[in-house]
């Protein structure tokens, strides 16, 4: 919409000038600590034992308390996952220069498959498995985040140093 929205006293272009996009994060992170609180006030995660998993043992797991509430939150952040990928999708076509948004692609591509796939996984498991589950599920969409973003430009930085001057940038602006 940025670059499609060139002529004045359009009403969109206004809100995009307006500081508007700069009040989505907050909104979004307020969105979440609702979700969280009427989580924590409703139905509070609480200390539990769980007998069933090792015979013969008894593992101190920590009960998430309310399923629905924790399925509300999830669903929530994936939503959130699901429509940063929808537009870095649709941004990946802007000019090559100005243009992060085919690393976020594919950085959101890597991040929603690790999380879908995390799902039926986390629910199949019991015990101590369900927290080696979370972690590396966190430390897998982590890595891929900051890899897809960083590692190219890391790239350009220490392999290509030729490529990364300002007269290239302007050449390449000219063109």
């Amino acid at each position: 919409m940025a670059f499609k929205l060139s002529s004045p006293g359009r009403r969109m272009r206004g809100m995009l000038t307006s500081g508007a996009p700069n009040l989505v994060i907050p909104i979004c992170t307020l969105i979440q600590v609702v979700l969280c609180g009427i989580w924590l006030v409703t139905s509070p995660p609480f200390i539990d034992r769980d007998i069933q998993s090792e015979h013969g043992k008894t593992v101190i797991i920590c009960n998430k308390g309310s399923n629905i509430a924790f399925h509300v939150v999830l669903g929530y952040l994936g939503s959130l996952a699901l429509g940063s990928f929808t537009v870095a999708f649709l941004a990946r076509n802007l000019p090559d220069r100005f243009n992060e948004a085919k690393f976020l692609t594919f950085s959101m591509l890597v991040f929603c498959s690790v999380w879908i796939t995390f799902l039926p996984v986390y629910h199949s498991t019991r015990g101590k498995i369900m927290v080696v589950v979370e972690v590396f599920s966190i430390l897998a969409s982590s890595a891929g985040l900051l890899g897809c973003i960083f590692v190219p430009k890391c790239y350009v930085i220490l392999v290509r140093p030729e490529s990364n001057i300002r007269q290239k940038y302007r050449d390449t602006l000219l063109l």
